[in-house]
């Protein structure tokens, strides 16, 4: 079990916590939070209440365009005056960069990955235009996604990534690119380096 999940008593609470931390002027429904945290319902409703509880976050109902109909549904929103705010920003922020290591694995059933960066949020620097970018021969994008989804439910927010096959790559890094030269040009972090460019 991680750190954090010891420190706050479960997994869902802390997949919850970095949705709504790093996601600070976002509102979300249910069914939003549950899509991007991956957290089950049972334990949603309990971990939203607990959070709720100690003023962690606020719910509130919206009123919402339906088709021709309005109709008002529950939301729930980051307390920006929660006093323990940036404490938490920064545990949350410093335990995820401590795992980033674990990228790796987590990609290893993805096709023949010969560069694998990391950039943006895995290096704390929210700057960046891009979080992660994957060079590989026979990837498998599909699997690249489901794994991309899982990392954002982790993580707490969406990443921006790219994914190109060796090929088209080296060609880019050969013409000097301007997407490509962003990315090596600025703070980033090679987790995966088989590549000689």
């Amino acid at each position: 079990m991680e750190i954090l999940e010891k420190l706050f008593g479960s997994k869902h609470r802390v997949k919850l916590m970095r949705l709504f931390i790093f996601n600070p002027e976002k509102f979300f429904e249910r069914k939003d939070i549950a899509k991007r945290s991956k957290v089950p319902a049972a334990p949603l409703r309990r971990e939203l209440n607990l959070l709720i509880s100690i003023d962690f976050i606020k719910s509130r109902k919206v009123s919402v365009q339906k088709g021709k109909r309005r109709s008002s549904v529950m939301v729930w929103e980051l307390n920006q005056t929660f006093p323990l705010l940036q404490i938490l920003r920064q545990l949350l922020n410093a335990d995820f960069l401590r795992r980033k290591t674990n990228i790796t694995k987590r990609f290893k059933n993805c096709g023949r990955v010969k560069l694998l960066v990391v950039s943006g949020i895995f290096i704390d620097d929210d700057e960046r235009r891009l979080d992660l970018l994957i060079v590989g021969e026979n990837l498998k994008r599909p699997i690249i996604e489901k794994t991309i989804k899982t990392i954002e439910a982790d993580v707490g927010r969406e990443l921006t990534y790219a994914v190109l096959e060796t090929e088209d790559f080296l060609y880019r890094a050969g013409t000097s690119d301007r997407f490509i030269r962003d990315i090596f040009d600025y703070p980033h972090e090679k987790v995966v380096d088989k590549l000689v460019f």
